[in-house]
């Protein structure tokens, strides 16, 4: 596992480095750090380089923890991401990036240490994929990252959260059972199936995914979507708060 701390304070810094060889020596867990003192610097080597998880603090000078992750998520949605802060108040819009954890400050081992525990857990086990099989090919895709699917001229693509596509010739209805099934994935035209979990704005007519792509929603199916939305994002909030009173009680 590879793991970026960013943080401009170097007590903190200095504390979540310390936590964190506390932890490979204890668990005797194989991974790296490199830590940072502003998003800047992080952003930068990101270009680079791939982190299975950021270890960000939201209040920092310049540009700050949440502005950081949401120019991270626009190419990234791999990356884990646990903010720390010593407020509580960016909880529920931290979940517009998809962070992992929202942990306040100060960290300790009864904390972080079983936060760590189950993304370590999570990077060995397989990913859950929709299995795809064509006369030519044969593959995976990890529900996690589809965006949509859109099916048009007897073709189906699946848009993926890295910005790229596959291309698959057949129907919607071939695949429609196993998504609908999953959480989050709702039909929202006779064409498109969408992932809620990276849906950025929903609006009459359409909605913008986190990556920027818009997506077309019937007018007759609108309003079992933003039901279905308005619940998946409680959801979320309501776990993330649930988070938050669970440090607090630390």
């Amino acid at each position: 596992m590879k793991i970026a701390v960013c943080d401009d304070d170097n007590r903190d810094l200095l504390q979540i480095v310390s936590l964190l060889e506390a932890y490979r020596h204890d668990r005797k867990a194989d991974f790296s750090y490199v830590s940072f003192q502003n998003a800047t610097e992080l952003l930068t080597s990101m270009g680079g380089r791939n982190y299975d998880l950021l270890l960000l603090d939201v209040l920092m000078p310049g540009i700050n923890g949440i502005q950081a992750a949401r120019e991270i998520r626009e190419h990234n949605s791999r990356t884990e991401i646990i903010f720390l802060t010593s407020s509580p108040e960016f909880a529920v819009e931290s979940y517009s990036v998809r962070a992992h954890y929202y942990l306040l400050k100060p960290a300790s081992e009864e904390k972080l240490f079983p936060i760590l525990d189950k993304l370590t857990a999570d990077l060995k086990r397989p990913e859950d994929a929709l299995h795809i099989k064509t006369q030519t090919s044969v593959f995976t895709l990890p529900y996690a990252k589809i965006e949509y699917i859109e099916v048009s001229a007897k073709k189906l693509y699946f848009y993926l959260t890295d910005g790229t596509y596959r291309e698959i010739p057949g129907r919607l209805s071939d695949f429609e059972r196993p998504l609908l099934k999953r959480p989050g994935f709702v039909k929202v035209h006779r064409s498109y199936i969408v992932n809620l979990q990276w849906v950025g704005e929903l609006r009459q007519g359409e909605l913008v995914t986190a990556a920027g792509r818009r997506v077309p929603v019937a007018r007759t199916t609108y309003p079992q979507v933003r039901t279905a939305y308005t619940q998946f994002l409680f959801e979320e909030a309501e776990e993330l708060t649930t988070q938050r009173g669970e440090d607090t009680k630390c």
